[in-house]
């Protein structure tokens, strides 16, 4: 098996209220914290708190579908957050990691007409990534297991194992 960072829930503890920091120190207040469903959800929901952001939004997108095994863009998936809701805001666009970097892209032009800001952050960036994000707890090569999704799905429906 390839070399793995390990996130405990108590080190996300950690990542999310220094990434939170990060945002702060930087002066950056966002009117809308938006979560890139699943990886994302857990990490916006954390940053909302953390910077007193009540308005929490979620978009999904599907991109992995195992382990390094992905799509070959990443697709947006219903129900679709109307663009119509972020004219004007400071927007946080909120994901796990920037591996290739193409979710973060996507969701990223997807808002950038509508909002007067838009910023990225991530628990982990890895070099290759497309885009790089405004704030991120930690850089890495390898592959992540985030708490949330290393254990086994107690009910499985997709036969996708850890992505």
């Amino acid at each position: 098996m390839a070399e793995r960072e390990v996130l405990t829930w108590e080190l996300y503890g950690t990542a999310s209220r220094e990434l939170a920091q990060m945002v702060a120190d930087s002066g950056f207040e966002p009117t809308i914290v938006l979560g890139i469903a699943r990886g994302g959800l857990i990490p916006a929901g954390s940053l909302a708190y953390a910077l007193d952001c009540k308005n929490l939004f979620t978009m999904s997108v599907e991109f992995y579908t195992g382990v390094d095994t992905r799509l070959d863009v990443p697709v947006m998936l219903p129900p679709f957050l109307d663009r119509a809701d972020l004219t004007g805001a400071d927007v946080l666009i909120v994901d796990d990691v920037a591996d290739t970097g193409k979710t973060l892209e996507l969701v990223h032009e997807f808002c950038a007409d509508h909002v007067r800001t838009a910023r990225t952050a991530v628990i982990y960036e890895k070099p290759h990534s497309v885009i790089k994000p405004d704030f991120a707890w930690r850089r890495t090569e390898a592959w992540i297991n985030f708490p949330w999704s290393t254990l086994p799905p107690v009910v499985r429906r997709t036969g996708v194992v850890d992505a």
